[in-house]
């Protein structure tokens, strides 16, 4: 039996088969606030190419009512099995289906997710179809190659607002929404969200056509919605993407909906994006969240070309997607007139390529265009590599052809392939002719291999200190153990950098470009000059390599990190040296210090953040456990320094006392932490809010220093769905037996919580410094989590089978229990991927641990 799966031999066969014309569903939420269920009623047109041919439509329903093939009624009982209803005697040409259901919602962020605000008891909704989850909704061909027009008609509860794809109509009078026909789209970017949200209009003026611009979220939280600034991001794409594109905009209007409980940042429905509501900012953040936001809103607006005018025929093309969306997002908020973020490649060297690379380096590494066999191989490859290596590669292959020719040939792929479907080869095939080049053999090394590339600068000097040889050395790693391929070396455009002191501040003095190839590559320009203070490979960024310091330049950016006049150089030396810790090269002792070094002077607030999270990994993780108390004691009391000294309001003030409020652990900082709470204690400057009152407590409850009262009482003052969810995690991040038993039985033993109540729990259940309680669960999670993953829905499984591994307990047993689940269990292909890759984070960070006490050996 298939289950909810749908392999790829399958959906080419249906392919082959079938062309679909048109949709139109019919969906009764009238009793959304009430009911389990609502009524679907679907009708599909679509033509066949084999007289008497028997294939398949998807759905997940609790009930099938009815089912109409070509006028004859079939049983549902002898029909309707697995999520597929059997068409069997298809004609040859035109077909016509109807299936009436009975759908369920759900509390998962998977299909409709219904969503009840704490704050004024309305309900609200949303779909999430993405990859396989329409047929939650209405029975369809649930694959991206058979595209269709769309017709929604809706009826819903007097005072609700109706949103899908097409341009919201006038109700009638008994509430019914009458949406016309959509372009020919897929099926899991078609939308539908319902319910008394709040909204804000305005449009995007272009050369010949005025595009109208909506933004909604809930009314509880319409008093944070900054929508002029949401509003001028968008604008800003939309200039950006109509220059580069050379393609209208591709549909009537453009909403953006915040959306409670949503399992991504966004989803790029055509017309609807869906975005999640903490993007709503209830509290002070940084000018980080607002460059994050941005880029999301961004990507998603990218999607609209890249994706959903032209789609990728099958899944392991999904990188067509999202390496674009994400380069193109990224490259429009570096380039365009008036963007507060043209740093942002910085933000990406430093955080998704970070992401990238650790991805890379797991037993499920995968090529960029990647083995797609089934549903279950993409639901769990929305990744790093599909998303953060895909766009390394892409702004290296821009480098490559030159940015014009780039664009060109994205302009003839988009003209040539409107409302189709696509492979690598349509992409490569435009790009080869507005180029010139050849790139079969690039793609053959960048986007069919897997695994990384190591790049060092190897540098030989005369007596009087000038450069006498200079190559770079190549290396391909051997691939981890368990994944498919061979280490490949690969061609890679880089710049190298020159770097010396000038006034106090590390200042590029040369630029060399070039192309690496092979194991070894000589730099004949740098030869005869003096030896700069740094040399820094991949200047600019421009390769997607992990990099490695010099000694001598690592001494120096060790003492002088903060002393880089740009900040991209800098965010590349903090990269290399927080992989070579990663790595086991840099002991965590020594990142610490590097660190506290230059910290301070790091202007940056994504990067400061980037380097909080980092530290506080390491010292959890890769620190010897020996030295470990004494690493998180430097690091608490410097967090603490630099949170005094910051400039008073300033977001390097915020960042800080988030970082303390992480890490405070003697009675002293515990006081500071609920004086800071409770109004007694202030920090000039630091307005503590209700983002912040919650990361105060949460700290509070795992140590012990809060308890139930505390939290329902915090829980009063903020009685919203934020405010549930931090207690949610407060609650279960008490050092307790029975805290811990009461958070595991609600996650593991019961299916009731919605998806973003368990995430907080989970959240709050693993503490790093509580692993003699956590350490029981280990054998309670191998005993659990394959019943969990077969028995509930993808999303709220992946969040146990990831959330609860035993990460935090960095022993050789811990990889032994893995070894032996893995060999008993027979899991099936996903969640065999997501426990060895939670095994490769045990097993790296028991080599960094060893890095780290060789290093107090040697002094």
């Amino acid at each position: 039996m298939p289950g909810t799966n749908l392999t790829r031999e399958e959906a080419q066969r249906r392919a082959q088969l079938l062309t679909v014309d048109s949709y139109t569903i019919d969906l009764d939420i009238s009793d959304a606030a009430d009911s389990g269920t609502f009524r679907s009623v679907s009708v599909v047109r679509f033509d066949c190419a084999e007289e008497g041919a028997e294939t398949f439509i998807d759905l997940v329903a609790p009930t099938v009512t009815e089912v109409v093939l070509n006028g004859t009624a079939l049983d549902p009982a002898e029909v309707f099995a697995d999520s597929r209803i059997t068409l069997p005697g298809l004609r040859a040409g035109r077909n016509e289906l109807t299936v009436t259901a009975d759908c369920a919602y759900t509390n998962t962020g998977e299909g409709l997710h219904r969503f009840t605000d704490p704050v004024d008891g309305q309900t609200y909704l949303y779909t999430q179809f993405e990859v396989p989850d329409a047929r939650r909704v209405f029975a369809g061909f649930e694959q991206p190659d058979l595209k269709a027009t769309f017709a929604f008609t809706v009826k819903a509860p007097a005072g609700w607002t109706v949103i899908s794809n097409s341009p919201t109509p006038e109700p009638t009078a008994d509430g019914v929404w009458a949406f016309e026909p959509t372009p020919r789209i897929s099926t899991y970017i078609t939308a539908l969200i319902a319910g008394p949200y709040h909204s804000v209009h305005s449009s995007w003026e272009g050369k010949d056509r005025t595009v109208p611009l909506g933004i909604y979220c809930r009314p509880s939280l319409a008093e944070h919605l900054d929508a002029e600034a949401i509003f001028e991001v968008t604008r800003q794409g939309f200039d950006w993407f109509q220059e580069k594109f050379d393609f209208p905009y591709p549909f009537a209007k453009y909403d953006q909906l915040f959306v409670p409980e949503f399992n991504a940042g966004a989803m790029e429905n055509a017309g609807a994006v869906t975005i999640r509501d903490q993007y709503v900012f209830r509290s002070k953040v940084t000018d980080a969240a607002y460059e994050t936001r941005a880029e999301t809103i961004l990507h998603e607006l990218a999607h609209m070309w890249f994706g959903d005018l032209v789609t990728m025929e099958w899944w392991n093309d999904l990188w067509l997607n999202e390496s674009f969306a994400t380069y193109t997002s990224i490259a429009c908020q570096a380039a365009a007139p008036g963007s507060r973020w043209p740093h942002s490649w910085t933000t990406f060297a430093n955080s998704m390529k970070t992401w990238a690379y650790r991805q890379d380096q797991l037993p499920s590494t995968h090529p960029i265009m990647a083995d797609i066999r089934d549903l279950d191989d993409v639901l769990v490859n929305f990744d790093g590599i599909t998303y953060a290596k895909g766009a390394s590669v892409l702004k290296q292959l821009v480098a490559y052809v030159g940015e014009d020719e780039f664009f060109r040939g994205v302009q003839a792929y988009f003209k040539r392939h409107a409302w189709g479907n696509t492979r690598l080869t349509d992409l490569l095939g435009a790009l080869e002719e507005t180029s010139g080049r050849d790139l079969k053999t690039w793609s053959k090394a960048w986007l069919e291999t897997a695994g990384i590339n190591v790049l060092r600068p190897r540098i030989e000097l005369d007596a009087h200190g000038t450069i006498a040889a200079f190559h770079v050395e190549q290396e391909a790693p051997a691939l981890p153990a368990g994944a498919k391929g061979e280490p490949t070396l690969r061609p890679h455009r880089i710049a190298i950098g020159a770097y010396d002191m000038r006034d106090g501040k590390l200042v590029r003095t040369e630029r060399v470009e070039l192309d690496v190839d092979g194991a070894r590559t000589e730099v004949p320009q740098l030869v005869g000059r003096p030896r700069p203070a740094v040399v820094l490979l991949n200047d600019d960024d421009l390769s997607y390599a992990k990099v490695r310091l010099d000694a001598d330049s690592l001494a120096v950016v060790t003492r002088h990190i903060g002393d880089f006049a740009e900040s991209l150089p800098r965010a590349l030396s903090w990269a290399s040296a927080w992989d070579m810790t990663r790595d086991g090269e840099l002991a965590t002792r020594e990142y610490l210090e590097l660190v506290l070094g230059g910290i301070g002077k790091e202007s940056d607030i994504g990067v400061v953040q980037s380097l909080h999270r980092q530290v506080k990994l390491a010292l959890d993780l890769y620190a010897d456990p020996e030295w470990r108390p004494a690493g998180l004691a430097r690091w608490t009391e410097a967090a603490w320094e630099h949170l005094r000294a910051a400039e008073p309001g300033g977001d390097h003030q915020l960042a800080w006392a988030r970082a303390f409020a992480a890490t405070a652990r003697t009675d002293e900082q515990l006081d500071e932490l609920a004086g800071l709470l409770d109004g007694s204690r202030t920090v000039p400057g630091l307005v503590v809010d209700d983002e912040l009152r919650w990361a105060l407590l949460e700290r509070l409850a795992a140590t012990g220093r809060a308890g139930e009262k505390e939290i329902e009482a915090e829980l009063a003052r903020d009685a919203t769905a934020a405010g549930q969810r931090h207690a949610a995690t407060a609650r279960a991040a008490r050092p307790t037996p029975e805290a811990k038993a009461q958070a595991w039985a609600s996650v593991v033993e019961s299916d009731t919580l919605p998806n973003a109540v368990q995430e907080a729990v989970i959240g709050g259940f693993v503490q790093t410094d509580q692993r003699e309680l956590l350490a029981p669960y280990t054998e309670k999670y191998f005993a659990a989590v394959k019943q969990v993953w077969e028995s509930r829905s993808h999303e709220m499984a992946q969040q146990v089978a990831i959330g609860l591994y035993p990460a935090v307990q960095v022993a050789q047993e811990t990889l032994e229990a893995t070894d032996a689940w893995l060999a008993s269990a027979e899991p099936n292909a996903a969640l065999r991927r997501l426990v060895t890759e939670a095994r490769a984070g045990v097993e790296r960070a028991l080599r960094a641990q060893a890095a780290d006490r060789a290093a107090a050996a040697r002094g």
